[in-house]
């Protein structure tokens, strides 16, 4: 059974800095594909960033340059670094895991099946 875990999640001024973990148990890390989604109230759930096997990343625009998603199969355990934060970052983030097993939009919640509860990131003006 699958279990995705976040933690890291609080609330932090505009320009702060904070680590979203995901801890991750009864997953197999062949050809996986793992991303951080976020969703704040009244919109829909966007792809923040993800990475596959080969530790190949994508990023939406919109933090390019300021997070950055790595991964510790050893500690089994993802993460979201997240770099000069902004107002509208604030969100539920939630981790997601799949098999990676053709060629698909990374950050597209459709491609993933395994999802996390989510923890929420405010960052105020």
């Amino acid at each position: 059974q699958v279990q995705l875990v976040e933690s890291g999640g609080g609330s932090v001024q505009a320009g702060g800095s904070l680590r979203l973990s995901c801890s991750i148990s009864g997953f197999t890390y062949n050809n996986y594909r793992m991303g951080w989604f976020r969703q704040a109230p009244g919109k829909e759930r966007e792809g923040v960033a993800a990475i596959q096997v080969h530790r190949y990343t994508q990023y939406a625009d919109s933090v390019k340059g300021r997070f950055t998603i790595s991964i510790d199969t050893a500690k089994n355990t993802l993460y979201l670094q997240m770099d000069s934060l902004k107002p509208e970052d604030t969100a539920t983030y939630s981790c997601a895991a799949a098999h990676w097993t053709k060629p698909a939009p990374m950050l597209s919640d459709a491609e993933y099946d395994y999802w996390g509860q989510g923890t929420q990131v405010t960052v105020s003006s």
